[in-house]
């Protein structure tokens, strides 16, 4: 009898942890989704950078420089200003870079985040497994080209990937919202 219940809670708690991830997201949600994604008015928040490790990386992770909680992969962003807007062929954005630059320093080190402010170009949205979009193109940023890939998720998650023309490749990841109209009369 004891077997019986074992078991029996067993196969419960795999049923139960079996559930299939598409039913978390109802059809008016990815409806939602798909007119915002469409509408090119929404706003990412990064929650953290994987930064492309490499030996100079490596020791400024043994330097004890990362937030805490960080590590060489994966910094965490939070409470760290951070954006990316897009507004129809527009791009603006403060993205903190951690990693390392292989040439071009703007005079001052003032260029040591990634801040588009301008047009994209050679913009193009697909529709992926699960109702995931992705936007390709490229922008530019102070003295630097970039190839970026955004990946949107129903469930509102982002993921960016960013390939510049002087600095190593960099993954972001956090949340997108619509454009709070507030804000943006500001």
């Amino acid at each position: 009898m004891h077997r019986f219940w074992f078991y029996s809670v067993l196969l419960a708690l795999v049923v139960v942890g079996c559930k299939s991830s598409k039913d978390t997201v109802s059809p008016a949600q990815i409806e939602s989704f798909n007119n915002l994604v469409n509408s090119k008015k929404f706003t990412i928040e990064s929650d953290w950078a994987y930064p492309q490790v490499t030996n100079a990386m490596s020791q400024v992770l043994s330097g004890q420089l990362l937030p805490p909680g960080s590590n060489a992969n994966a910094i965490n962003l939070i409470g760290n200003s951070n954006f990316l807007t897009i507004k129809g062929d527009s791009i603006t954005s403060y993205l903190p870079y951690f990693g390392e630059r292989q040439m071009q320093v703007a005079y001052g080190g003032r260029d040591g985040a990634i801040q588009f402010n301008g047009i994209m170009e050679d913009v193009e949205i697909k529709e992926e497994k699960n109702n995931r979009k992705v936007i390709t193109f490229k922008a530019n940023s102070n003295s630097e080209n970039f190839n970026v890939i955004i990946t949107l998720f129903p469930n509102m998650k982002s993921q960016i990937m960013l390939r510049g023309s002087s600095r190593f490749f960099i993954q972001y990841s956090g949340k997108f919202e619509p454009i709070d109209p507030k804000k943006s009369e500001s």
